[in-house]
């Protein structure tokens, strides 16, 4: 059963020992062709959201809570903005930013979630747009360095995992 209502508010909102608000997100993946293809980057396709408050397009994050674990926090950020759900892969790492509507740092944790199933209604459907994109078109999209990073990671991964699926034949 998939909930159909976003959590709202911040009290159980995580915090690290400097006081920032711990923030995790998803990259939302997938193959054009439903499989991994001989190059990667041209096969690959990634989800990115508009804001709530602007068009500004990105990668779906939200705040971490005391009660999951912090995949299950970007697998949900993931049904809720963008409506798709998957496999949460192995972190992509860490970053600590400065929010854009307050003087405020956050510490950002990127997944990769190989996307499985792209749902037609989601909580915030009414509220943001999906795109699918190249990775290309991600780079210029997505106006977030620390998301462009965590996007550089995914993609130098599954290059890598390919290259070596190859030397392997």
């Amino acid at each position: 059963m998939v909930c159909m209502a976003a959590r709202t508010g911040r009290h159980l909102q995580r915090y690290n020992q400097d006081n920032c608000r711990l923030v995790v997100g998803c990259i939302p993946y997938r193959y054009k062709n439903g499989e991994k293809g001989t190059c990667p980057e041209d096969d690959l396709e990634v989800l990115l959201v508009s804001s709530k408050k602007s068009p500004a397009m990105m990668f779906p994050k939200g705040g971490w809570e005391l009660d999951e674990s912090v995949e299950e926090a970007a697998s949900r950020e993931s049904l809720e903005e963008a409506g798709v759900l998957g496999n949460v892969e192995c972190e992509l790492g860490r970053w600590t930013y400065k929010s854009n509507s307050r003087e405020l740092y956050h510490q950002g944790f990127m997944f990769p979630l190989l996307v499985r199933q792209q749902l037609e209604l989601w909580p915030e459907k009414t509220a943001r747009k999906r795109q699918w994109m190249s990775v290309a078109e991600a780079k210029e999209a997505c106006e977030q360095l620390w998301m462009k990073e965590a996007l550089a990671i995914l993609v130098d991964r599954l290059t890598s995992s390919t290259l070596q699926e190859e030397n392997q034949d």
